[in-house]
């Protein structure tokens, strides 16, 4: 069984010292996952149980733990080999859109001028030259301006810098694809944040506390019995308790044992989804790439109107008929190159609009929870009664497997000695 990497992420986090609570609220995990992945990774990594009187249990792991297990599976290594590599072929992912559209961009470029110029050829030589000349002088500034050796000095690349952290092909691909959805670990962060504010609670909170973290709370009817705590229950373990004026708060036993004291942590009071982007390219790289889409579909379209009929690759021949046999996956690159970032620009816009609907109804039931009415604040009231913490220190351990069971059993019969004492 391959180790959790949340787990392990919290395992250090915490000090390498944890309980399931521990390790529960700070990765927002399953309490019986992260138990059961704390007994895991504990019998991988050389990790030792620690009993204390109440029965509770800590979990202790050597800081080289993650080296313990690189060593022991060939699993983990093969990830991290894989991540350094994956590394380097996105990388180059990202880049090889700009290097096509500079590349078709070129190879639309070339074909006219071998066209323009051969047919000149048959006219006569003044004409020849002064329609050629007259071509060049057009067509190479509008189209090669951005190829300039100014574009590549020294000034423009501490600006571009300074605007944005791309360089032009990274920005190439920005522009058509984006940059990743924002909220890809949305889940991951709603479970953490839930399991720090109960924590921060003591282990005992009202749905009120809860809610602003949660979506698709139900219709009014379940939302007056409160049945979107149900996965909260489920996840972490938790049991509901009813007041005397019938009202339901909610404690959590196993996020209330602590392996050491700790702060209350930050927390949002609502869980904000972040909007999406078109690109984090700069301004000015995004119309340097639209331009550009632009200059190759414009490019595409007159390429067209010269093959047309096909005569003239015929006749020509060479590079010439190259282009016109992939001439149709060029017109369809610029096509897309354009045609992605537009759609993908409606898409972002009904996406926001989606999650500013859910942020705005979150942030109502924080904005509930702060101006809490006597109801509310005699609920919460009523759930401190069943907060507490216990931590478990080295002094209310009675086992530990780290240690040799005949000096346990010594310090057992000696602690019961002083009590018999005392």
């Amino acid at each position: 069984m391959t180790p959790n990497p949340a787990i392990m992420r919290s395992v250090e986090q915490l000090g390498y010292r944890v309980t399931v609570g521990d390790v529960a609220s700070q990765a927002g995990l399953n309490v019986a996952e992260a138990n059961q992945g704390l007994l895991a990774l504990a019998s991988d990594a050389g990790g030792h149980l620690q009993v204390a009187e109440t029965g509770d249990i800590v979990y202790q792991f050597p800081q080289n733990f993650r080296t313990i297990l690189r060593n022991k599976y060939l699993q983990l290594r093969l990830q991290e080999w894989w991540k350094k590599i994956w590394g380097v072929l996105f990388y180059l992912i990202r880049i090889s859109f700009g290097i096509l559209l500079i590349a078709s961009i070129a190879l639309i470029t070339i074909t006219i001028i071998i066209i323009m110029t051969a047919a000149n050829s048959d006219r006569d030589g003044d004409n020849r030259s002064s329609s050629s000349g007259g071509f060049n002088f057009f067509f190479f500034p509008d189209l090669f301006w951005y190829f300039s050796p100014d574009y590549y000095g020294e000034e423009r690349r501490r600006e571009r810098r300074e605007n944005s952290e791309f360089n032009f092909l990274e920005s190439v691909f920005s522009f058509l694809f984006g940059d990743g959805n924002p909220n890809a670990k949305l889940e991951e962060r709603r479970w953490r944040e839930i399991g720090i504010v109960i924590r921060n609670n003591q282990g005992a909170v009202v749905a009120e506390q809860i809610a602003p973290y949660l979506d698709n709370l139900g219709e009014k009817y379940q939302q007056e019995y409160e049945d979107y705590m149900l996965p909260v229950l489920v996840r972490f373990n938790g049991k509901p308790q009813v007041s005397p004026e019938g009202q339901m708060v909610y404690y959590f036993p196993e996020l209330q044992v602590q392996a050491s004291k700790k702060l209350r942590q930050p927390v949002d009071p609502y869980l904000d989804e972040n909007l999406w982007r078109f690109s984090a390219a700069s301004s000015g790289q995004i119309m340097l790439s639209a331009g550009l889409g632009v200059v190759n579909i414009v490019g595409a379209l007159i390429l067209g109107s010269l093959l047309k009929g096909g005569e003239i690759a015929a006749q020509i021949g060479g590079l010439v008929g190259f282009v016109q046999g992939i001439y149709w996956l060029l017109l369809a690159y610029g096509i897309g190159f354009l045609g992605i970032p537009l759609a993908r620009y409606f898409w972002i816009k009904w996406r926001n609009g989606k999650i500013a609907t859910r942020n705005r109804e979150r942030l109502e039931r924080a904005r509930i929870l702060g101006n809490a009415d006597d109801t509310l604040q005699q609920k919460i009231d009523f759930a401190r009664q069943f907060a507490g913490e216990k931590v478990i220190g080295k002094e209310d351990l009675i086992y530990s497997s780290d240690r040799d069971l005949l000096e346990q059993e010594f310090e057992q019969v000696k602690k019961q000695n002083l009590l018999g004492d005392g």
